[in-house]
């Protein structure tokens, strides 16, 4: 995403997988919060999976940061039972483990496509 200049200002990273969209990564760079970027790349996000054939939007994120998971829960995603992932959402907090990341808080989010 760009701004009238035409420099980035947000963006996503995500992964395809055989029924799903995964969100890596949402950026916004801070001068240009509260403007509704984040929410307009997850629209972007979403439909660009359903064009694929995704029925879902998920992503990791820490449930203990305000700006985090109920910012996700305002645009519609829920978090999902830690019990019942799929083998890919397994395998993505295994690698965020491995990478370091701090567990305790980390929760998995899925938006229904």
């Amino acid at each position: 995403m760009a701004d009238s200049l035409d420099q980035p200002v947000g963006f996503a990273i995500v992964h395809l997988f055989d029924t799903s969209v995964h969100l890596h990564e949402l950026d916004v760079h801070p001068q240009h919060a509260r403007r509704g970027l984040g929410r307009r790349l997850i629209e972007t996000v979403a439909e660009w999976g359903r064009a694929r054939g995704a029925i879902a939007l998920t992503l990791t994120t820490f449930g203990d940061v305000p700006w985090n998971g109920p910012y996700y829960v305002r645009l519609g995603f829920r978090t999902l039972d830690i019990t019942m992932l799929s083998p890919v959402l397994q395998g993505v907090l295994q690698r965020e483990a491995a990478a370091g990341l701090p567990m305790e808080q980390r929760i998995c989010m899925q938006l229904d496509l």
